[in-house]
């Protein structure tokens, strides 16, 4: 059965790693780049403080322990644990790969790229997604950034999914832990 699954999910990563184009190549290059997006990052900080005053602290804590659960789950416990080979380090599919820039580290289930961005996405959903419409826009944005992990050759589908399914997790434990100390109080 597991056999079955890793062969499913790296039949589906080269049929859509397969799918290329220059262009593609340096968009999903700057899609995937976690410098790219500081100005988002930066633009969250600034709307909580602008929303929620000198409590935004809170929020921002809330966020911290968000990714520190999400990333730390995915690089520091399922990586190492796992092992599974990055696709690009997979000596079978050296010659059939395109790859984008850098491979990485050795080992890839499960992307911290798709569960970071899977967090924010999620966490800013629950908190604000209703008061607040261009939050609607971070889950297209969270599928791109963990698509082009796909792209760029570095992550097999399996490894994205379970990293959003992870980020998406955090989020949501830590957003209902949030909420219930507020309302404690």
């Amino acid at each position: 059965m597991l056999e079955a699954l890793k062969s499913l999910d790296t039949q589906a990563f080269l049929l859509l790693n397969g799918i290329h184009h220059p262009v593609m190549d340096s968009f999903m290059s700057l899609m995937t780049n976690k410098f790219t997006w500081i100005p988002l990052y930066l633009f969250f900080i600034y709307f909580i403080f602008k929303q929620e005053g000198k409590s935004g602290w809170k929020i921002l804590v809330a966020i911290l322990m968000c990714i520190l659960i999400s990333d730390q789950v995915c690089s520091g416990l399922l990586k190492p644990w796992v092992a599974r080979l990055r696709p690009c380090h997979e000596p079978s599919l050296g010659n059939v790969i395109h790859l984008v820039g850098g491979c990485g580290g050795q080992y890839g289930f499960c992307s911290s790229h798709a569960a970071n961005s899977f967090t924010l996405a999620v966490f800013f959903y629950l908190i604000y997604g209703k008061s607040q419409n261009w939050v609607k826009f971070l889950l297209p944005w969270a599928i791109i950034v963990s698509y082009s992990r796909i792209y760029v050759g570095v992550h097999y589908p399996g490894d994205v999914i379970c990293g959003a399914l992870i980020g998406s997790i955090a989020a949501y434990g830590v957003v209902k832990v949030f909420q219930n100390i507020q309302s404690s109080k």
